[in-house]
């Protein structure tokens, strides 16, 4: 188990990318090779199954696996966070409860989406998931069509096992929550630079830092607003579709991982795949996650599961 205050200290929180095999399994050769360069960048901790790691697409066993096998490997490296919440409340509390019990340091938890609920269904929500361990709560209102507004968070920062906010409404309202002593970890990579180091977020959950782990890393650690400004079109271009269709086409691009593809998600037109080899290759080598430099996805390699 980690204190509040260890977790609380984790700056860069890495949302991993799930690789697999041409088998369509989860390729764990493959995700501790990719872990293990976040720990040489100096990443703090991992969130297992998040969005990126398509922990949506996976089912409870694979899911599960993932947290315990990453535990088992990492613990005492990095902070690992299970992406264990639902839009099912009971289906949340398994999860988290289970993802516990493997050893796993935090909890993410989402608010219901598409089944929304009230405020007051999102406080029970988020108070039976906070009751079973330390949790990040995640406010991500373009993907669950519900912003998490303070008069919710506010009363839930309460909780002995709040660990703080994953927010991504804007930098101005992670400002205000620290101010009221409320962790914040920005969920926008191309604003996480000045949310940091201008308005006293605790930190960021990235997807970036699976591509560029060291240069991340770095930005969040010093100040470098000139430097920010250089890398921000490849952070927006990792954006350009739904997150992970980006980074899992750019970890195809460089070899870190096989052009296998869970869907719904597919590879990025030819023209975007474009625009980011033109960016990556701005680049230093080993500055790129993998073994080669990027180039175009042949589509005839390309593996749907």
């Amino acid at each position: 188990m980690r204190s509040m205050e260890k977790i609380r200290q984790a700056r860069v929180i890495t949302a991993i990318k799930t690789p697999y095999t041409q088998s369509g399994e989860v390729c764990l050769s493959t995700f501790d090779k990719l872990v293990e360069r976040q720990i040489a960048a100096g990443v703090d901790g991992i969130v297992v199954g998040g969005t990126t790691g398509e922990g949506q697409l996976m089912n409870w066993e694979e899911h599960l696996m993932l947290i315990a096998h990453s535990v088992s490997q990492f613990a005492d490296k990095l902070l690992i966070v299970g992406n264990t919440g639902s839009n099912n409340t009971r289906e949340a509390i398994k999860a988290t409860t289970y993802g516990f019990a493997t050893g796993m340091h935090a909890s993410l938890q989402i608010n219901p989406y598409y089944g929304r609920t009230s405020e007051a269904g999102l406080k029970e929500h988020f108070s039976r998931l906070l009751d079973i361990g330390p949790a990040f709560i995640y406010n991500v209102p373009g993907r669950t069509g519900q912003d998490l507004t303070p008069d919710i968070m506010t009363p839930l920062a309460e909780h002995k096992n709040f660990v703080g906010v994953k927010e991504c409404g804007g930098n101005e309202r992670i400002a205000a929550y620290e101010r009221q002593g409320i962790a914040c970890w920005s969920g926008n990579d191309d604003e996480a630079h000045d949310a940091i180091h201008e308005f006293d977020a605790h930190g960021v959950i990235s997807v970036t830092t699976n591509l560029i782990p060291e240069l991340f890393c770095d930005l969040m650690r010093t100040p470098q607003p000139q430097r920010n400004e250089e890398l921000k079109p490849l952070m927006q271009w990792l954006f350009c579709e739904p997150n992970p269709v980006a980074i899992n086409t750019a970890l195809a691009m460089t070899a870190a991982v096989k052009p296998v593809f869970r869907l719904p998600y597919v590879p990025l037109s030819e023209q975007q795949q474009a625009q980011g080899q033109a960016l990556m290759a701005q680049l230093q080598r080993g500055e790129l996650v993998g073994d080669a430099q990027p180039r175009m996805i042949d589509k005839q390699d390309v593996v749907y599961i």
